[in-house]
């Protein structure tokens, strides 16, 4: 039996979508809230078992794995020491880590955390003399939909607003990643085993892009002439401080600031060579985000 986490989430519908698509014929056990939204899983007809419960409680986790040969664990990071410390105790066979490329990060709240996790997880396994394999895989920044975090914003300020400031000349490079390319990423590693047990894989957008140029795409979907301009970072970092400061800490952008200098491309070539992982472009996996917010939009 399977077990998923987060399958109600933006990344975990878009998996659920690609079983779905392959018609997948084993018996799925769901992990999900009380206040989630199951509509999809119950249209599935797929063979899945909902049980509802918190992973903050190890009692449940413990619960949750009897019976299950594999994992796919979508939802928090934090979760994934427990996860596999019980999952070890189940004797499950194997266990497939969905992290972040945020552990590359040379700012330490963004990677120490992550780095820690997966010293554990690594821990874990090689001081049980378990049988249980894992496989770990780090989505770059993930866009998709309105529900996701990431362009989701860029898209409204773009609309919103005709003057911008972007970090030292928008020069920074990102690699975003559309969840429905994570989606089939998930279900491809599920059924290859012998391909990817005990390997970690960075799965990131098509190629590397300016942060200006994301922008400019952006405004050109949207058909809106914006002016950007460059702040410098020290300048940047130096009001979300001041901000810091004023609210006592409670809004605290500094580091998010800082990340914005900061390249965050990642190869995914050894996804490519292991399951055959070939990404959209991110002019076209924007122009899908774009066509929903203005279709939603115009309908207000």
């Amino acid at each position: 039996m399977l077990l998923i986490t987060g399958i109600t989430g933006h990344t975990g519908k878009f998996f659920l979508q690609e079983l779905i698509n392959n018609n997948y014929s084993g018996p799925i056990r769901c992990i999900v809230r009380e206040s989630s939204d199951t509509s999809m899983l119950d249209k599935s007809e797929l063979k899945i078992e909902k049980i509802y419960g918190d992973l903050e409680d190890s009692n449940f986790i413990e619960q949750s794995l009897i019976g299950i040969s594999t994992v796919m664990h979508i939802y928090n990071i934090h979760h994934s020491p427990s996860i596999v410390e019980y999952a070890i105790k189940n004797k499950v066979e194997r266990v497939i880590l969905v992290h972040t490329t945020g552990i590359y990060s040379k700012f330490k709240y963004a990677s120490e955390q992550y780095k820690i996790i997966e010293k554990q997880v690594l821990e874990l396994t090689q001081n049980s003399n378990s049988l249980t394999k894992i496989t770990i895989l780090r989505p770059s920044m993930i866009y998709g939909d309105l529900c996701d975090k990431n362009m989701s914003k860029f898209i409204k300020i773009v609309d919103k607003l005709r003057i911008i400031p972007v970090i030292n000349d928008g020069e920074n490079l990102i690699q975003p990643v559309n969840a429905r390319d994570l989606g089939k990423a998930f279900y491809t590693v599920l059924i290859s085993p012998d391909q990817t047990i005990g390997k970690s894989y960075n799965l990131s957008g098509d190629k590397p892009i300016r942060m200006i140029d994301a922008f400019r795409l952006i405004s050109e979907g949207l058909n809106k002439k914006v002016y950007f301009f460059s702040l410098p970072i020290g300048l940047g970092v130096f009001f979300a401080r001041i901000i810091k400061i004023f609210t006592v800490g409670r809004v605290d952008y500094v580091e998010k600031v800082q990340r914005m200098g900061e390249d965050r491309a990642y190869s995914h070539d050894e996804a490519f060579s292991d399951f055959g992982y070939k990404p959209l472009s991110f002019k076209e996996g924007i122009s899908i985000e774009i066509k929903e917010y203005t279709e939603r939009v115009g309908k207000k």
